[in-house]
């Protein structure tokens, strides 16, 4: 059994910086994919940026130069600095992991329960 969980969210001024975090824990063999999506009310959930286990990132084009993922792969934990946020980042921010368990062969998507992010003066 695997279990991501996500803290870090909260309630910000525009131009603020708040850092989510994530750990996954449970019977993990490995680790490839980890990475962080939000959903908007009324909206469908998207990208924000991934990082995959040998270092490459990919970003939203809305949070380029403004976020960015790291991950320590020791502690199977993934992070997200978010600068300058702006009104419209506000959204739940969720973490996905893709992960292959201990005496498996396959790899299985793996999501958090959500943190809210609100950006409001």
């Amino acid at each position: 059994q695997v279990q991501l969980v996500e803290s870090g969210g909260g309630l910000v001024q525009p131009g603020e910086s708040l850092r989510l975090s994530c750990a996954a824990s449970g019977s993990i063999s490995s680790i490839n994919l980890m990475g962080w999506y939000r959903q908007a009310p009324g909206k469908q959930r998207d990208l924000v940026a991934v990082i995959i286990s040998g270092g490459s990132t990919n970003y939203a084009d809305s949070v380029k130069g403004r976020f960015t993922i790291s991950r320590d792969n020791a502690k199977n934990t993934v992070y997200l600095q978010m600068d300058s946020l702006k009104p419209e980042d506000t959204a739940v921010y969720y973490c996905k992991a893709v992960i292959r368990q201990l005496y498996r062969l396959s790899w299985t998507d793996y999501w958090g329960q959500g943190t809210q992010v609100t950006v409001s003066s």
